[in-house]
């Protein structure tokens, strides 16, 4: 029999910025567990994110995902339908992200797992697209030991998310390297994101500074590959990325 999943929708004090929604799930027993934050796309905590924190906590851990829009509004809290209205507000509350906001947030969800959850010493980090490119900046700030980072935008070039006023790649690329945590990097080929040229630059950037990392592009996929229901789900590419994953929190997060 598998083993029950107890989840909460939590609102957490972040400093003097109020209150966060997270989104916690853990197997329903007593045991003290790693920890992995969950950073979700453009669109906040919707019921995908949501079932991937469920997802994660079934592995074994405890999971938690932070709404990071929680400084700008309401919408992130419960996630928003993919629409282009809701693009066009998603990306304005991107353009209002900050790195010391971002590092708040995660810094909290992070404490908030281990007093509440009780969750153990060892954490990690995933990320989707947009949580994808937050997980790599929170990789390198927060000391934790993995990181499986789906197709992250914008870590090469200035101007978008927590690369302003440089590319997070230049600004964080060493930090990540000399925090010594391992990190996977699952890419789609055919991303109208990140093109192969910006893959390149990354691959370049965080060899130059030592990090263990690995980076594996599926051919034929598209950005946003991982999630079923989707034009662009890629079933092969899903589940060898999430084989990946569980390979990643088991040898890194667990004694």
């Amino acid at each position: 029999m598998s083993q029950e999943i107890a989840t909460r929708q939590v609102e957490i004090e972040v400093g003097d910025s109020g209150p966060m929604t997270a989104y916690v799930a853990r197997p329903d027993d007593h045991r003290t567990r790693p920890v992995v934050l969950v950073g979700s796309e453009l669109w906040g905590l919707t019921e995908e994110v949501r079932a991937m924190v469920r997802e994660v906590a079934a592995l074994g851990y405890v999971a938690i995902a932070p709404d990071v829009y929680h400084r700008s509004g309401t919408e992130g809290a419960s996630g928003m339908e993919e629409t282009d209205a809701n693009r066009r507000r998603g990306f304005e509350m991107i353009g209002q992200l900050t790195r010391h906001g971002v590092t708040a947030d995660f810094d909290t969800a992070l404490k908030y797992a281990r007093v509440e959850a009780n969750g153990g010493p060892k954490a990690g980090v995933l990320g989707f697209s947009l949580g994808g490119h937050i997980a790599f900046f929170v990789m390198s700030r927060l000391g934790l030991s993995a990181a499986a980072l789906y197709y992250p935008g914008w870590l090469p070039v200035a101007g978008t998310a927590l690369s302003r006023p440089e590319p997070l790649l230049d600004a964080c690329a060493q930090d990540l390297a000399d925090g010594g945590g391992r990190v996977l990097l699952f890419w789609a080929e055919l991303d109208h994101v990140i093109d192969a040229e910006q893959r390149q630059r990354i691959d370049e950037g965080l060899t130059a500074a030592g990090a263990n990392y690995e980076s594996i592009v599926y051919p034929g996929a598209k950005h946003a590959f991982f999630f079923p229901g989707r034009e662009m789900f890629d079933k092969a590419a899903a589940e060898d990325s999430w084989a990946r994953v569980r390979d990643l929190f088991a040898a890194e997060l667990t004694d």
